[in-house]
């Protein structure tokens, strides 16, 4: 099974980034706000900040853990993946509905993160130095 997590991790970020793409298509339809328009409704605006602030964190994300997977743990980075996924999907729901209440969610995701990096870092240098 530790072979697959880091798998499955990759596939619930992208099935994560497919859900802030359709909430703000739905948004956009709701609220008549019509591409390439990027403000409008505040519930809208709120929708789109999910989406291009998960793009974001996602595009330092994979990267690490692919790190992680390869120079480190796949089991360990798994598990520091999921963690990211969850503070990203309890960010993404809590912005939506008020955006003063992301940051549970996005310390979490942060810690998942940072911990994918630093298994990737600590792996490589370990490799490096080994010759």
């Amino acid at each position: 099974m530790s072979q697959h997590l880091p798998a499955v991790v990759v596939l619930l970020a992208v099935l994560l980034q497919l859900g802030t793409m359709f909430a703000v298509g739905r948004a956009r339809m709701r609220y008549g706000v019509k591409a390439p328009a990027t403000s409008g409704h505040p519930d809208f605006e709120r929708a789109f900040r999910v989406q291009m602030n998960t793009l974001e964190a996602v595009l330092v994300f994979l990267p690490s853990l692919w790190l992680a997977v390869h120079y480190g743990s796949p089991l360990w980075a798994g598990l520091a993946g999921l963690v990211w996924v969850v503070g990203r999907v309890w960010y993404a729901l809590a912005y939506l509905k008020d955006a003063a209440k992301r940051e549970g969610g996005f310390m979490l995701g942060s810690i998942g993160w940072l911990a994918t990096l630093a298994i990737g870092v600590i792996g490589l240098a370990r490799a490096i130095f080994a010759g």
